[in-house]
């Protein structure tokens, strides 16, 4: 479990996130929402220690990130995977020398151990077949599989992922979906994904946390988007007349009486 307290952060004199609280918990998929510009891609560096807020907590499992020394920084990354938006695997390297790299990292294991537990993860993504291949050789789908992949070799608890739908296909993207929410599941980690895409926030969107501009605005599921009665998040949301469709449809078939 990830937790928020009153994050604040600033550029100069342009607040970007303004006492921002929210819990990201475990075994589930939390999704961060919002137009370019919001702040939600500066939470993310925030979460991740690549920005350090001027205000506020932000509690690994209660271990508090902004104070701890570069020792205890690095041991918690180590208990953290990415997913990057463009993927980010190295060119010259095999798919499975990519997914071996943060092994041969920060792995004590064997050279073979080393392989067996990357091949095992290609496996999971039911890639083991294209391990000899290299990144050139596979498409953009296959590549955001191997870079789950190598996002999972250490075991994290923490798994980020920063747009992983991007530039994908919709039934690609779907397949992408499925797979992060499976494996959060099955790993029971503690999954932050940051996305634009609304197939994602109403396919997997178990715990929602929609930022405009720099205020936290809502906090939901994906059942509750349907229901929701903030101006802003439908705004956004149901932007077009085809998710207008879906929401009035959705309330149709709600049963109120529960």
């Amino acid at each position: 479990m990830i937790e928020i307290k009153s994050i604040y952060k600033s550029f100069e004199d342009r607040i970007v996130l303004d006492d921002i609280n929210f819990t990201f918990e475990n075994g589930k998929t939390n999704l961060i929402i919002g137009q370019s510009g919001s702040g939600k891609t500066v939470l993310m560096k925030c979460l991740v220690g690549l920005f350090i807020p001027e205000k506020g907590e932000v509690l690994y499992d209660g271990r508090n990130l902004i104070t701890m020394g570069k020792k205890e920084k690095k041991m918690l990354r180590k208990e953290m995977g990415m997913i990057f938006q463009s993927a980010a695997l190295f060119d010259s390297l095999s798919v499975l020398d990519n997914v071996m790299f943060p092994l041969n990292m920060f792995s004590n294991k064997t050279y073979r151990e080393r392989v067996k537990r990357a091949q095992f993860c290609l496996d999971r993504v039911n890639l083991i077949d294209a391990q000899n291949k290299y990144p050139g050789e596979i498409s953009g789908g296959m590549q955001k599989r191997v870079a789950i992949a190598r996002a999972i070799a250490l075991q994290p608890q923490y798994l980020f992922c920063d747009e992983p739908n991007s530039g994908l296909d919709p039934k690609t993207s779907l397949i992408i979906d499925e797979l992060i929410h499976d494996i959060t599941v099955e790993y029971h980690m503690t999954t932050v994904i940051n996305t634009h895409d609304m197939n994602s926030v109403l396919g997997i969107g178990e715990s929602i946390l929609f930022i405009y501009q720099g205020h936290k605005e809502w906090e939901g599921t994906k059942d509750e988007v349907f229901t929701a009665t903030n101006e802003q998040l439908n705004k956004f949301i149901f932007a077009s007349d085809l998710l207008q469709k879906v929401k009035l449809e959705q309330i149709r078939h709600l049963d109120f009486s529960k």
